[in-house]
């Protein structure tokens, strides 16, 4: 069943930059959807568009639809406070608030309005154990979250998206700067998130790619080329650009 549903989704910046041409696409509930393609092809704008940060930037023109359980979040009416809780996101470079690890996820609650001691303890196992960091962090929950390795850090920052209970998780290039170990639990944690969420991943290889979709779509200067299912795409792709990307013929 289709979680989200994009139809004929067009987006141009202000300055010309990286765009979307005519997406159009369902992405499926309790899956790992694979967002790949070379560098100005158009997959961070789509990811942003999902939670509408790319309200933060100058756009010159944007048409289409993007339904999330059959609401267009493109309407002005959009609660965006709302949806960016319903859909959250990580990005490339871990950014942990300058607080301790505990405190990196009871902030949005307490903001929320969740001031109930046992509701927060329970928020932060409960997420931390999802973001495969518990057993690492679970005796040292008062110390800073900036002192971590950045591929704990990562994870933290994983888990505080996890904290407020979304819906959609988005991740763009999530473990660009983390070494393979790190990379690795990321990645195994991604493959349980998916059982209780929708997960939609800019990854940072075609390797990644590869290992994590359940499906895979190929982006191509702003066009959506192809798209199926993981084993499918990468093993018999139907278009000749995407089989030359994945086999390094460019990008």
């Amino acid at each position: 069943m289709n979680k989200i549903l994009i139809e004929n989704l067009s987006l141009q910046y202000s300055d010309g930059t990286e765009s979307l041409r005519d997406v159009s696409m369902g992405i499926r509930e309790h899956a790992v959807t694979v967002l790949f393609g070379p560098a100005g092809g158009g997959k961070s704008t789509l990811l942003r568009c999902l939670n509408r940060l790319n309200d933060l930037t100058e756009i010159k023109t944007s048409t289409g639809r993007i339904l999330i359980d059959g609401e267009n979040i493109l309407d002005p009416r959009t609660d965006v406070i709302a949806l960016r809780r319903k859909v959250g996101m990580v990005f490339a470079r871990p950014v942990p608030l300058p607080m301790s690890i505990r405190e990196n996820l009871t902030y949005a609650l307490e903001l929320a309005g969740e001031k109930r001691r046992s509701k927060l303890d329970e928020a932060v196992e409960r997420s931390l154990k999802l973001a495969a960091i518990w057993d690492e962090v679970k005796d040292r929950l008062g110390d800073p979250a900036i002192a971590l390795s950045g591929g704990q850090q990562q994870r933290v920052c994983l888990a505080r998206v996890l904290a407020l209970q979304p819906e959609i998780i988005l991740l763009d290039e999530p473990t660009s700067g983390l070494d393979p170990i790190s990379t690795g639990k990321v990645e195994a944690a991604l493959q349980e998130l998916k059982k209780e969420y929708t997960v939609i991943l800019v990854p940072h290889s075609i390797q990644q790619a590869a290992r994590t979709a359940d499906y895979a779509a190929f982006f191509l200067s702003g066009e959506l080329l192809e798209y199926a299912e993981g084993k499918e795409l990468f093993t018999t792709p139907k278009q000749k650009k995407t089989e030359d990307y994945i086999m390094g013929r460019f990008g």
